[in-house]
């Protein structure tokens, strides 16, 4: 099977994307899903085929949400805990930590 998507960046939340179908667009994406992932931002186009792998999700399952649901979101991958985001202000410092 192959599918031919439009995938889209969110401008809410980094790594959060969005794939539908490229002939319809975003026409069936909830309305409230719209307002929590923000502007949609068009990253490419993409043939899915399910014998080729995506980096971040199942393909097979991508393909089954786009064409049942009419899209998939892709959360962002968790972060593991003990990494600690740092203030830009220490990552600019000139001493070593």
């Amino acid at each position: 099977m192959k599918l031919i998507t439009s995938i889209y960046k969110s401008t809410k939340k980094d790594e959060m994307y969005l794939y539908v179908e490229k002939a319809k667009g975003l026409t069936a994406v909830p309305e409230k899903l719209l307002e929590l992932f923000g502007t949609p931002v068009h990253v490419m186009d993409m043939l899915l085929r399910e014998e080729r792998p995506l980096a971040r999700a199942d393909v097979k399952r991508v393909m089954e949400e786009v064409q049942s649901k009419g899209f998939h979101l892709q959360m962002p991958p968790q972060k593991d805990e003990y990494l600690i985001e740092l203030p830009d202000e220490l990552l600019t410092m000139n001493d070593p930590l």
